[in-house]
């Protein structure tokens, strides 16, 4: 295994005053992480899966990644983990990347003036900009392992809604079988109005990353996730919950239950628990299905866009090259039409001005 100390020092330095814009940095770390993954995109079957791990605060994100850790070094097979959290204090994993390593998120807040998301928001971005050199970390390791787990800031929507997030799952995603879990807090679940939060939060995620996603229920130690899955299997049993505290907000859970119900039809789940490692095992195989969806869904359609993006990078090069001809001939018709009128003046027009 690599250790963490022989992954660090390849992390990108912070940014300086120096080095160009931001947003121009971002477009080049997509655009060069995208570049790198065109090659690669032939060879994916044998390459490890990305698992990109995305839950509100408090769901047990974190203690699932070291559960995940754990076990996997248990079977011989240690992942190569990735923590983007700028602020977290300590994690209970050694993280092989680890954001903190290359941005200080307190120096960031002081520099910036920013508050506490407005820094983890700004250190990510930050760390966004050299992503694709993460990618290339993660290329050179491929041959020795076999997953990839990426654990993400517990304020969800920093992640899910902004440019740096974009960046990392696009970037994944174009040279790795990507799939996302989303973790969920299964004791505050059983409430309807909870539960249906959650289940709108997983119907943003899919639809923002377009990849296989995954539903991690996790502390089933303390509140078993099987009632849960009965209300995704059937509608009314979740409307006969609701109805035990009629309010406003469950007549909006009734109807959302309704638009939803195809959703959960393809929804894959797991119910896991990250202090005693139930469900590992069922949650790596959820994990694996995910990965053939990637792979027999999602490459397809990748290579299709990369081949209509070629393809209208290669049709505007030749529309430019026909305009560039068109003006070089209509240049040299130009020139023979000034040696045919050699003996056309100024004053001649002049003179049929005047005439006129």
């Amino acid at each position: 295994m690599v250790s963490p100390a022989d992954a660090r020092p390849e992390a990108a330095p912070p940014p300086s005053e120096s080095e160009p814009s931001r947003p121009d940095l971002a477009s080049d770390a997509a655009a060069a992480a995208s570049a790198s993954a065109t090659a690669a995109s032939a060879s994916m079957d044998d390459r490890p899966t990305v698992a990109i791990v995305i839950g509100m605060a408090g769901s047990g994100k974190t203690s699932l990644m070291q559960r995940v850790n754990a076990y996997k070094h248990a079977q011989g097979k240690p992942p190569y983990i990735i923590n983007l959290d700028p602020a977290v204090t300590q994690t209970p994993y050694d993280a092989n990347v680890d954001i903190r390593d290359t941005v200080d998120y307190k120096n960031v807040m002081k520099e910036y003036n920013l508050g506490p998301n407005g820094g983890i928001l700004t250190a990510s971005n930050l760390f966004a900009t050299r992503f694709d050199q993460v990618v290339s970390l993660c290329e050179k390791r491929s041959t020795e392992i076999d997953n990839v787990f990426v654990d993400t800031p517990g304020q969800i929507e920093i992640f899910t809604w902004s440019a740096s997030g974009a960046i990392v799952t696009e970037s994944f995603a174009s040279a790795f079988p990507t799939v996302v879990l989303y973790v969920v807090d299964t004791p505050r679940a059983l409430n309807p109005q909870s539960f249906m939060s959650n289940m709108l939060q997983a119907v943003s995620i899919l639809y923002k990353t377009r990849l296989p996603l995954v539903v991690v229920f996790n502390k089933i130690d303390v509140a078993r996730h099987e009632t849960l899955l009965r209300w995704m299997e059937d509608f009314e049993q979740f409307h006969a919950a609701v109805d035990e505290n009629p309010t406003f907000a469950s007549d909006l859970s009734r109807s959302l239950s309704l638009v939803l119900d195809a959703f959960y039809k393809g929804l894959r789940c797991a119910g896991v628990s990250a202090m005693t490692g139930e469900g590992m095992e069922e949650l790596f195989d959820v994990i694996q299905r995910a990965r053939k969806e990637y792979m027999d869904e999602y490459l397809p359609e990748l290579r299709a866009r990369r081949a209509r993006r070629d393809g209208e990078t290669e049709a505007k090069r030749a529309e430019e090259a026909e305009k560039v001809k068109r003006d070089l001939a209509a240049d040299s018709r130009g020139e023979a039409l000034v040696m045919d009128g050699s003996n056309v003046t100024p004053e001649s027009f002049v003179g049929e001005e005047d005439t006129v």
